[in-house]
């Protein structure tokens, strides 16, 4: 197939677009590579990929300039934001993808707080720009991205995709939800497959700077306190990267046809009568912080300053995901273990920094 990948330059982006590659697929990623947080990952993460050849050639990528892989070429870059109608129209037009996969957006719920209107630029303007263009090409499939941060005030555990969210806790999650409302339009009334996956704290190599394993590896590396909030009491259903990736791969592949048991009368609103679907990936599993903070301490071989704290604005103190609709349509369930992922995102930490971790045990 012929994918149009968003976002792969972001840490879910980049190993998707990596894995379609690997089995064949002609892959088009697009990023803005803005600077929300450190932008040398991000070009780590396209010269992984095999787009540029160091650093500072990745600094040199001009806006709407299609960049064939030096190592594959069936893997092409385009550094371009969702909000740009015009250049995501010509694209469109121009590429004539089979697919898209939009994990493009501005994440993080803390960020949100202070930069609201970067999220409606990002997650409700771009999101709009990338139904349209699909409206207009043909496209037979739409997989992107939604949050577990769509449940918010929803205390009732797991959280089922069946489940109310109309009561979020942050402008990320507002925004989140607005791409399921918006995408269940697009499929209703011009019958574009659409897909929302409900990722629950996605965590492994190349990870983002702004999550609380990066911060916390550096953290205690450099021998300074970690913030722990609510105290320790939060747990979460981390998911490991690749279990991701895996779910991700699924969806596409198999795009909802609409449900002809969907009743009006008494509205699931997972599903719908409309090529529309709605899943949680998560572990299925969720962990205790403190528990997760222990295996860290393991790989690393050295125990955290802890900084207790309250809970911050926008944060649930537990999340769990209910996976059944995952298991039952796709014969699928993710299953990599917290100490497993953590010690290969410790392995990837240590690499891509040049931490001697013998030297820093030893102070």
């Amino acid at each position: 197939m012929k994918i149009l990948v968003t976002g792969t330059a972001g840490f879910i982006g980049s190993h998707l677009a990596i894995k379609l590659i690997e089995r064949g697929d002609e892959v088009t990623g697009l990023d803005n590579i803005n600077d929300y947080y450190d932008q040398n990952v991000k070009y780590g993460r396209l010269q992984r990929g095999g787009i540029i050849k160091n650093l500072e050639d990745g600094k040199n990528i001009e806006y709407n300039k299609l960049l064939t892989s030096i190592n594959n070429p069936n893997y092409k870059f385009i550094k371009l934001n969702l909000e740009d109608k015009e250049n995501i129209d010509k694209l469109f037009e121009s590429e004539k993808f089979d697919k898209v996969i939009n994990l493009a957006a501005q994440a993080g719920v803390r960020y949100s707080l202070t930069n609201p209107t970067a999220y409606i630029d990002s997650n409700i303007i771009g999101f709009i720009n990338i139904l349209e263009a699909c409206r207009h090409n043909n496209i037979k499939g739409l997989s992107y991205a939604s949050s577990s941060s769509v449940y918010g005030l929803n205390e009732s555990q797991p959280f089922n995709t069946s489940s109310n969210v109309d009561h979020p806790m942050s402008l990320y999650a507002a925004s989140k939800k607005s791409n399921e409302l918006m995408a269940h339009t697009y499929s209703h009334l011009y019958n574009i497959p659409t897909t929302g996956l409900r990722f629950f704290t996605v965590y492994g190599p190349w990870g983002r700077p702004d999550m609380a394993l990066y911060l916390f590896t550096k953290a205690i590396i450099e021998d300074k306190p970690i913030d722990v909030f609510n105290f320790g009491e939060m747990q979460r259903d981390f998911t490991y990267i690749d279990d991701i990736v895996e779910g991700i791969i699924r969806v596409n592949d198999n795009p909802p046809q609409g449900n002809k048991k969907w009743d009006g009368k008494n509205p699931d609103p997972s599903s719908s009568s409309a090529p529309y679907q709605i899943y949680n990936i998560g572990n299925n599993n969720p962990v205790k912080l403190m528990d997760f903070i222990e295996a860290l301490e393991k790989k690393l071989g050295k125990k955290a300053q802890k900084n207790m704290l309250p809970i911050q604005a926008g944060d649930v103190p537990s999340t769990y995901a209910d996976v059944s609709d995952l298991i039952m349509n796709l014969g699928y369930k993710p299953e990599t273990s917290i100490q497993e992922g953590i010690n290969n995102f410790v392995d990837w930490y240590v690499e891509f920094f040049e931490v001697d971790l013998e030297k820093i045990n030893e102070i």
